[in-house]
Order: structure tokens, then C-alpha cells, then sequence
């Protein structure tokens, strides 16, 4: 059976990065592609499942700090492997060939680390819906936190985060009452 690139096999896919995809002027990360494994077992590039996928993402000033060191220390380390790691065309996170990763690997780490440290189980996926929750809990709009996971409307957002919304109208009457005290 012969399948094209463009209609492979997910398997699994995870974003992936290159440098040109963050703009450290404007604090953004511009996610455009994700990595794939097709039928042939060979890592792919390829886009997003949905247009909503394809976003650009708000950074804070550490994460954008911590990025910045990375790319120095990839710059270092890898010319003493023998690659020039200074295109924009590069990855983010590479193997230590300078090739992209099979997008199992995260998952994999993930594991390894919290057997290694007794750590309650959780996964990529996890850490996702953490962020999400969170700054839903912390107030922020559900239409941000849609374009912020690339979820294609605020519907799919509201049906698997419920539990935070309902819990809001809870907290507005305090919310209020202490913003009128402080009028």
C-alpha cells in the first residue's frame, strides 16, 4: 500500500519547532507544523490537523530567556559534534545527530523521569490540560484559552473544561463585592 505524505499515518504527533518560529521581539511562539510517523516508520513534517492548530502562542519573558540559552548551548554543543545549528530553518530540540526526534521520545522521557522519581503518572496530554485549567481557574477568557490550544471553537473548549466554568459564577459575587469595597 503507497500513501503520500500528505494523507500518512498519525500514529502520534507533537509539535515541532524551529527557530524561526519564535519571535523573541514580539514574546510569541508561531505553531505551524507537527511531526508525524508514516506508514514506512520515517518521521514527517507536517501541518497542523485544523486551521485553529496552526497559532501563535504568548510567551513570558523566562521562558523566552530559557529559550534563548538553549539556542546558545545548542550552538556550542553541536558545532563541537560538527553541526552549524545557526539557520533559522533549525529545530528547536534535536537529536544528538541534529535530526528530529520520533514524537514518541517526549512521551518516553516523561515516563522514565516519573518512575525514576516516584511521581504520580501523567502525561504530555496532562500538562496540557493543567495550563489550560489553570488559566481558566486564574480568569482568563475561554475564547483566549481556545486560540491558546488551537481548538477550533470556544465549544470544544467549554464541553471538556465545564467543571472550571461552572465553578466561576461561584466566585463572581466575591469578586464583585471586593471590587466595590475597594471603590
Amino acid at each position: 500500500m503507497s500513501v503520500s505524505t500528505k494523507s500518512c499515518l498519525r500514529f502520534d504527533t507533537n509539535t515541532t519547532l524551529q527557530w524561526k518560529d519564535i519571535d523573541t521581539f514580539n514574546k510569541e511562539l508561531h505553531v505551524n507544523k507537527t511531526l508525524a510517523v508514516d506508514e514506512f516508520g520515517k518521521v514527517i513534517i507536517q501541518s497542523p490537523k485544523t486551521r485553529a492548530s496552526r497559532r501563535v502562542i504568548s510567551l513570558d519573558t523566562e521562558t523566552l530567556s530559557i529559550l534563548n540559552n538553549w539556542k546558545l548551548q545548542q550552538k556550542e554543543e553541536y558545532l563541537k559534534l560538527g553541526y552549524n545549528t545557526s539557520s533559522k530553518e533549525q529545530h528547536v530540540f534535536t537529536t544528538l545527530k541534529n535530526t528530529l526526534y520520533i514524537p514518541n521520545t517526549v512521551n518516553d522521557w516523561l515516563r522514565y523521569t516519573l518512575k525514576k522519581y516516584h511521581l504520580p503518572r501523567i502525561t504530555p496530554h496532562g500538562f496540557r490540560h493543567t495550563h489550560a485549567s489553570l488559566l481558566l481557574e486564574a480568569g482568563e477568557s475561554v475564547k483566549v484559552v481556545q486560540q491558546r490550544l488551537g481548538h477550533e471553537n470556544s465549544k470544544v473548549t467549554l464541553d471538556i473544561y465545564a467543571h472550571i466554568t461552572n465553578n466561576a459564577p461561584k466566585k463572581t459575587g466575591q469578586d464583585f463585592a471586593d471590587m466595590m469595597a475597594h471603590q
